[in-house]
């Protein structure tokens, strides 16, 4: 453990963390492959798959942690949004994976890479007047948005990852949340939604240590500069980043099933 490694893993779990706070989602889809070809490449580290999702589960919960503080003052965090939705994804994440063992994994990934695409085709879908919106004055469907909620999450739970950067076009598109409040309160909802993750990857020793002690350090500084970038950056600038990093997403686990 010398001082490139910790470097490379501080540096990783910066940028996804800054992208986390940013824009609203965990930060695992951005750290997942980095942490699993980076160190490798360089030849520092060899981490696992399932070491990676025990680390980046730690780093996930940090980070959302991170930008939930940083968005706390203001009406950004919708608390009536984050418990209908972070109830029902925490349910649904523990249905989805405890019947995960059930299904192949070749069905696992067609499911995902299905609501991935489904996720993408939203984010390119218009959303004018979205942001003209008053906050005070944003109203949505209660039992839609857990609906919606618990099934990201059965789909989350079965994969066995984050689905922040499904539930984003869903609450933009479906809820027509504005997109700074939608940010800031996936964010929240994500953070409850990965206390089941990382349960699970204590409980059965996935987690490297170091490398996680490392990546919350990071998550802590990151998170919270992304959620004030993310506050100063034109609505329509988050919307098309969010849309370009879904869809980069959608193409990456399509290209893993092909």
């Amino acid at each position: 453990m010398d001082i490139s490694f910790i470097a490379i893993i501080f540096f990783i779990g910066l940028i996804g963390s800054f992208i986390s706070g940013m824009l609203g989602i965990g930060g695992s889809i951005i750290n997942f492959p980095m942490l699993l070809y980076i160190p490798s490449a360089l030849g520092i580290a060899h981490f696992t798959a399932h070491e990676v999702s025990g680390i980046t589960a730690i780093q996930v919960f940090f980070a959302t942690i991170g930008g939930v503080i940083a968005y706390r003052k203001g009406e950004l965090l919708n608390k009536k949004l984050i418990a209908y939705m972070g109830v029902s994804i925490l349910i649904g994440s523990f249905i989805g994976g405890l019947s995960s063992t059930q299904i192949p994994e070749s069905g696992i990934n067609i499911v995902y890479g299905i609501l991935a695409i489904i996720a993408a085709i939203m984010m390119f879908i218009p959303k004018k007047g979205l942001d003209d919106i008053p906050l005070e004055q944003i109203k949505f469907n209660k039992w839609l948005a857990a609906l919606l909620a618990l099934i990201v999450g059965i789909a989350a739970g079965i994969v066995g990852a984050g689905g922040a950067f499904l539930l984003v076009p869903i609450m933009l598109t479906v809820l027509k949340i504005p997109t700074r409040m939608t940010i800031a309160s996936s964010l929240a909802i994500t953070l409850i939604s990965s206390l089941g993750a990382i349960s699970g990857k204590v409980s059965t020793g996935q987690v490297e240590f170091l490398p996680s002690v490392i990546m919350v350090i990071a998550s802590l500084i990151a998170a919270p500069l992304g959620a004030m970038t993310g506050k100063k950056l034109n609505t329509k600038v988050l919307q098309i980043i969010l849309a370009v990093l879904i869809f980069v997403t959608a193409v990456k686990i399509w290209l893993d099933i092909l």
